[in-house]
């Protein structure tokens, strides 16, 4: 079924109702009772949509995601409800009161900045991508203040409203689109877009991007939720030219939940020196805004090999910037060496991180600990030291 009508008359409803949380192993059991009353591709479009929205219930929380109704795609591609919600109070500091979200999909950034307090024109060329935010915005009781509107976003009239944000699809056909040129729309179409709104712009962007990619008069956002790197975010109109890439206060990498912000400095590279006590593992999108000499300067650190980011130091400083692990040892690379040692530890738990290091955790993780061997944890880092190839065994600092 590619049309969600159905599913929203009284008798989709009820039977939504019916199907919440079918565990997939009785799905046919099910499907074949219910078939018996209803038509047969309605009781197919219920179960899916049942699917999907317990996949989606990890991005917008159990309780929306079993209002809401999904595409495949849309439960892939839409921003996970925190992120959104950061957002949209971002934009509401910036005296925000109506955006145009072009791109909108299904409308998770829509519904946060309508709960937010403003006024949402929501844009997707996609029928039934378009009608799940209609429907989600009706559902969550949001209608009010979010205006869907099927139409391609390259020909929208955003001129009445504040602010502009943008989401273009990054995905085609083989899978995710690396050049933010072949991204629908472009890049280049999307940040004209943003200089065109009168109060503020925000651009969705992969957090692979390239820095160099940034314009000069963007403020690049790298954001993480609970550790991993969701999304990066260029935003336009909040300050004055960002300048040259890393300048101070151009980039920034906000860590969720918190929020937790840090800006650059445009610090030179820390020095390189061999591992102290204290091994540091910077938070993801602290690495991807390229913010490492931040991190390290709070921690009087330097890293252990000039392209990798990982940070040492002495003394444990605690920041929410970085996980800190105390070494314990410090070896050349040997698998055979590593699985004597942990046996000889009586290791029951290990936990294997690499940067700089060819080698697969999970293989190496069969090897050297086939079984455990007692109740010990031990977190091994494979990586490079002064070039050379090296393990680090330690724990997290608690």
């Amino acid at each position: 079924m590619n049309d969600l009508a159905p599913l929203l008359t009284p008798e989709g409803r009820a039977l939504l109702d019916e199907v919440r949380g079918t565990d997939p192993a009785h799905e046919l059991a099910v499907a074949t009772r219910l078939r018996r009353e209803h038509p047969a591709e309605l009781v197919s479009a219920a179960l899916g949509q049942a699917r999907l929205r317990q996949r989606a219930a990890a991005k917008f929380g159990a309780e929306d995601a079993q209002r809401m109704f999904f595409t495949p795609n849309g439960v892939e591609q839409s921003t996970r409800a925190s992120v959104a919600a950061y957002r949209a109070r971002r934009f509401g500091e910036l005296g925000v009161t109506s955006v145009a979200d072009l791109c909108c999909g299904i409308g998770g950034d829509a519904i946060a900045l309508a709960r937010a307090g403003i006024r949402v024109l929501a844009v997707d060329r996609d029928p039934l991508t378009a009608a799940a935010a209609r429907a989600n915005a009706e559902a969550l009781g949001l209608a009010d203040l979010i205006e869907v509107r099927e139409a391609d976003v390259t020909e929208v009239d955003t001129a009445g409203f504040d602010a502009v944000f943008v989401d273009p699809a990054r995905r085609g056909g083989r899978g995710r689109i690396f050049d933010p040129e072949a991204y629908s729309p472009p890049l280049s179409w999307a940040v004209e877009a943003a200089r065109g709104a009168p109060r503020a712009a925000a651009l969705k962007v992969a957090p692979g991007i390239p820095h160099e990619a940034v314009p000069g008069d963007a403020r690049a956002e790298w954001i993480s939720d609970g550790g991993d790197v969701k999304e990066a975010v260029l935003w336009f109109g909040t300050a004055p030219a960002a300048g040259p890439a890393g300048a101070e206060g151009a980039v920034r990498a906000t860590l969720l939940p918190g929020p937790r912000t840090l800006l650059s400095r445009g610090l030179p590279d820390p020095a390189v020196r061999l591992p102290g006590r204290y091994l540091y593992e910077p938070d993801g999108a602290v690495v991807r805004a390229h913010l490492v000499a931040e991190v390290a300067e709070q921690l009087d650190g330097g890293l252990i090999d000039a392209t990798i980011a990982y940070v040492t130091a002495d003394e444990h400083r605690p920041t929410p910037y970085a996980t800190a692990y105390e070494v314990t040892d410090r070896l050349p690379f040997n698998a055979k060496r590593l699985k004597a040692l942990l046996r000889e530890r009586r290791v029951g738990t290990l936990t294997v991180k690499k940067r700089g290091s060819a080698v697969e955790p999970e293989e190496l993780r069969r090897k050297v600990l086939p079984k455990p061997q007692g109740t010990e944890a031990v977190t091994v880092f494979l990586t490079r030291v002064d070039g050379a190839p090296t393990m680090l065994l330690g724990h997290p600092v608690r």
